[in-house]
Parts: structure tokens; sequence; C-alpha cells
């Protein structure tokens, strides 16, 4: 008799290349509500959470943002903010 009661065994976990770590945390309001937006150094956007996780502070602890994310680097990332929004972000750079 076998000690798995009748559930299978996971598959073998599959190897591949993991996401390079995130670069930007950008803060910005979305209708009222500050986000907090993590991106890769190619200002792609991975993660999206509630500004006021206790993760945001340990992660700008020592920090100082930078105003603005209107460039045209950051259309992509932050579409579907306003241009007031994106005036009024505040993008980080993560110790990486």
């Amino acid at each position: 008799m076998s000690q798995d009661y009748g559930l299978p065994a996971p598959a073998a976990h599959a190897g591949g290349e993991h996401r390079p770590p995130a670069r930007y945390l950008v803060l910005i309001d979305a209708g009222g509500v500050t986000v907090a937006r993590l991106c890769l150094a190619t200002r792609e956007a991975v993660a999206e959470f509630d500004a006021g996780a206790e993760e945001v502070a340990v992660m700008t602890q020592g920090l100082t943002p930078v105003r603005g994310a209107t460039g045209p680097e950051w259309d992509r990332a932050l579409e579907g903010h306003s241009a007031a929004e994106r005036a009024a972000a505040e993008v980080y750079t993560l110790d990486v």
C-alpha cells in the first residue's frame, strides 16, 4: 500500500530563466488611491500593490525619489494614468 493516499506526486520542476530584479518603484495615484508599481530596468511593469504596504517603506528607506514619470519611456508601464497623475508620481530607483 502506498503512502500517497491516492494523490499523484507533483511533476518535476522545470528549470528556466528567472525574471530580472525590479529596478524602479513608482508610487502613483490611481483614482484617489496610491498604488506602488514595480518595474524592470526596461520600464516593464511587473507588479502592482497598495502603496500603504509596509514593504514600500522598507524598499524606499534611504532612497530619494524623482518627481514625475512623464517621459516616453514610462508610456507603456503607466498607460491608463492621466498626465497629472504621472507628473505627480514618485519614482524610486531600487538598489539591486
